[in-house]
């Protein structure tokens, strides 16, 4: 393999492990919080938490525009470009629309505090608190033009550093507050974390060297119409999305009860949070780098596929364990009361694996800014899901929402692929088919175990498949960037 090609390898697997460990602490950092919370709080104040967090985050939803997705496109292709002048124009523009979106939701919230309040609470007594909370909409979206910043700069440890400090600050602002204060303590810790994510962020961003230019608004809304033509198509797609959920969960609610809707909750969150994180962590430097070519097809399909093996090689593995272990998980995290959850969850592995081929070409269309089509994609697969689930639930049951799920990805997957194809002359590379065959091969086989044997047969079994998964993940990343001398130069350094 040519040193290029090693040195593109590398580069992927280094952004991924990195914003994988950001994305673990994260979530240990949630847990700790979340503990201390529902102690100094209870039920009842972190219920008043999650009614103000849900309100502002509603309007936030519409009124950001989707900027912090969208304007990662604009600046790393203005990165790419490596024109120092359209650089500092792009990053102008993206700041300056930041503080009128910000602006935007603050208005909003202030203006209809009342409703707020009245929708979430019951009455008018809550006024006030929404109106002071309103500042953390422009406060949370400057913060979010600062990150777009670094994202698109391809400034991934100070974005990963950033990140990091923001929870850590969090954490140690939250706790004595509610301590000292309660609930009432609620209102002043949201604001304090918001002030200490913008001062993080633009601490980091500030330190990049980018030239001063003068942006009229005209200027302004001329060069940031793609950016926000884009974002409102993510916005739209975002919110259809969430409609889907509310509707799916209230479906479940009314056919099999609120138990069921529990179970089904754990197990999408283990799904989309837990293992949902390894994607989460590739798309943080897979978009802006994706974005920075997205003009030469050759080196789209190159970046693609290459982005694809690495993930199956780190996801595969993952996903035998969780097909295997996930019952003493569900213990670990929540209680034996939740272990029918495994029903949904064993289904949806196989779903997250088939959702990684559809993932990987999907990034195309939003990193080429194909706003229209991306949005036409992206509402049909939440009808095709809704349907899915709404049947599967009717009759089957939990099962029914994890085959739901993986069949969404199915069809999912050869609607982007054709699209692609057609568009752009999309192919996957031989590499990433046998790669992506012999993992995706194990996941099924892996899943047939679980659901045929028990006991002794199906642990030893399933180890044995994780064994073999893992070894060739191992071997591929060996193969594809030198990855054992690569960690051994990563332990020697420390």
């Amino acid at each position: 393999m040519s040193e290029n090609n090693q040195s593109s390898y590398r580069s992927i697997f280094k952004a991924t492990s990195l914003f994988g460990g950001v994305q673990v602490y994260q979530i240990l950092i949630q847990i700790i919080k979340s503990k201390f919370v529902a102690v100094l709080l209870g039920p009842a104040g972190v219920g008043i938490m999650g009614l103000y967090q849900s309100g502002l985050q509603l309007v936030q939803q519409i009124s950001s525009m989707g900027l912090a997705q969208s304007a990662v496109r604009d600046v790393s292709e203005a990165n790419g470009s490596n024109d120092l002048q359209r650089i500092a124009k792009t990053v102008t523009v993206v700041r300056k629309l930041v503080w009128f979106t910000g602006l935007l939701g603050l208005i909003i919230v202030a203006c209809c505090s009342p409703l707020l309040s009245k929708a979430s609470f019951g009455n008018y007594d809550y006024t006030i608190p929404f109106i002071i909370l309103s500042i953390t909409l422009l406060l949370d979206q400057l913060n979010a033009g600062q990150r777009v910043v670094l994202q698109g700069m391809r400034q991934l440890k100070d974005l990963a550093k950033c990140t990091a400090f923001g929870v850590t600050f969090g954490l140690i602002t939250s706790v004595p507050l509610y301590y000292w204060l309660g609930i009432d303590g609620i209102i002043p810790t949201l604001i304090l974390n918001s002030v200490c994510s913008l001062a993080l962020s633009w601490l980091y961003s500030r330190k990049m060297k980018i030239e001063k230019v003068q942006v009229t608004p005209k200027q302004t809304f001329e060069q940031g119409k793609q950016m926000l033509i884009m974002g409102i198509s993510m916005s739209l797609s975002g919110i259809f999305a969430s409609v889907v959920s509310y509707a799916i969960r209230g479906f479940i609610r009314g056919n099999g009860g609120v138990e069921q809707v529990g179970l089904f909750q754990a197990g999408f969150v283990i799904m989309t949070t837990y293992v949902g994180m390894v994607m989460n962590a590739i798309a943080t430097d897979y978009y802006p780098r994706l974005a920075a070519i997205n003009k030469d097809n050759a080196k789209c399909r190159e970046a693609v596929s290459q982005q694809g093996e690495v993930a199956v090689m780190i996801l595969a593995p993952m996903l035998t364990f969780c097909l295997v272990f996930m019952p003493f998980v569900l213990k670990i995290l929540y209680s034996n009361s939740f272990l029918a959850a495994n029903e949904y969850i064993s289904w949806a592995c196989l779903g997250m694996m088939l959702r990684l081929a559809a993932w990987v070409i999907s990034y195309l269309f939003v990193a080429k800014a194909e706003s229209k089509l991306f949005l036409k994609i992206e509402l049909s697969a939440n009808v095709y899901y809704l349907v899915f689930s709404l049947l599967g639930y009717k009759y089957l049951g939990l099962i029914g929402l994890g085959l739901a799920f993986a069949l969404e990805y199915v069809v999912y997957f050869l609607q982007c692929y054709f699209i692609a194809r057609k568009r752009y002359e999309f192919r996957f590379s031989d590499s990433f088919i046998k790669c992506y065959g012999i993992q995706l091969l194990l996941v099924v086989t892996c899943l047939a175990v679980v659901m045929l044997f028990e006991g002794w047969l199906k642990y030893s079994l399933g180890c044995g498949i994780i064994v073999i998964s893992s070894f060739l993940g191992i071997q591929g990343l060996n193969q594809r960037m030198n990855f054992l001398a690569f960690v051994k130069n990563k332990i020697t350094k420390k």
